[in-house]
């Protein structure tokens, strides 16, 4: 008589494997070792999240900047940030322009100052979006 099952371990273990991939073989549903993948219901149509949050603390926004200026410093860091630091106005508008920044980020960077800039969130400053509160 044949004997079902691995050679590598044991009737149990098989036993085992079998039922957390049963939902995947049937094709109906997760399976207990799938649990973490299976993604949260979102509000429908007219309903609201359970979560509000008042405006400028937003998951992700930090203290002291509002979300709009946390998207445009995203936007700034993503086409300024590999430039050679510090920089002028002048290396900063050369750099976005054969970066292929959008024109909205181009045309922030030309409306700087003429000065020198540490990095993006000098930049940022210059532009009034707002300072992260750091707690220390």
């Amino acid at each position: 008589m044949e004997q079902r099952g691995s050679d590598k371990h044991g009737p149990r273990l098989d036993d085992q494997q079998k039922h957390e991939t049963e939902g995947m073989v049937r094709g109906g549903g997760s399976t207990h070792a799938e649990e973490w993948k299976e993604p949260e219901a979102m509000p429908g149509p007219g309903e609201e999240s359970s979560k509000s949050y008042p405006p400028g603390h937003e998951p992700g926004t930090p203290s002291g900047i509002t979300q709009e200026g946390v998207d445009i410093r995203s936007d700034l860091a993503k086409w300024l940030s590999d430039a050679h630091w510090p920089a002028g106005h002048d290396d900063l508008v050369r750099h976005a322009d054969s970066a292929g920044a959008p024109d909205r980020v181009v045309d922030m960077v030309r409306s700087l100052p003429d000065r020198q800039y540490r990095n993006v969130a000098d930049v940022a400053k210059a532009l009034g979006l707002g300072v992260e509160k750091r707690r220390w």
